[in-house]
């Protein structure tokens, strides 16, 4: 098999680890919120509920939860499985909302209530408090460890190979078990140093942006 034939067999692999990438990206982050102030509710039933969820998503592995969504429908209810990617897309972006909301309460109850008593003080509503003096300050404070998470997150796009789904871990262990070469396993080494170094250049860049809120 020729160079370029293995490099377009990863390519595809590739693409869809950047598929279940930036789709789990884009729907975890705003999901990660409202599962944030479920966790800080005062309504006490919420809240629990809110927690035990957590508890239970962060507490079982991400590859259990793929396989869960996949083939519990069918095993539990008779249901038609779920196609693979969407299985996968669900558990990722579950498991993903629920590391965000914890990042996101952390981050708010970091904030001194005398700042909002500050802004309310000064004649702002707490909605203005909220959006024009903490919610950058917010930001800063969690991006570091909400950049963690998602340079994770472009490793764990590897767990989709767990139900047989063509992301760029599986399609290399395809060559080394049909042809019986080892270097594409380093080649895709490459591919994520270079994705997730990317990504570092990007969080550095915001975080030097954000930096005046430093102390």
């Amino acid at each position: 098999m020729t160079f370029t034939a293995v490099f377009l067999q990863l390519l595809d692999g590739f693409k869809m680890t950047c598929l279940l990438f930036f789709v789990t990206l884009a729907a975890a982050l705003p999901l990660g919120l409202p599962i944030c102030l479920c966790s800080m509710s005062k309504f006490l039933p919420l809240r629990w509920l809110s927690k035990v969820f957590v508890w239970i998503i962060r507490g079982t592995p991400l590859m259990l939860q793929v396989l869960i969504v996949f083939y519990g429908p069918g095993l539990l209810f008779h249901a038609k499985l779920l196609p693979r990617v969407v299985a996968v897309l669900i558990a990722f972006i579950i498991n993903y909302a629920v590391y965000f909301s914890e990042i996101y309460r952390g981050g708010i109850e970091s904030i001194s209530i005398g700042q909002y008593e500050a802004g309310q003080v000064l004649g702002m509503t707490r909605t203005q408090v909220f959006f024009k003096v903490v919610l950058l300050q917010v930001i800063k404070r969690i991006l570091p460890p909400m950049s963690n998470e998602i340079i994770t997150l472009v490793k764990d796009t590897s767990l989709a190979r767990v139900i047989i789904v063509l992301e760029l871990v599986k399609a290399a262990e395809n060559l080394v078990a049909t042809k019986a070469i080892i270097w594409p396993l380093f080649f895709i080494a490459l591919f994520y140093l270079a994705f997730c170094g990317v990504l570092t250049i990007v969080f550095n860049m915001l975080e030097k942006k954000l930096s005046y809120f430093r102390g």
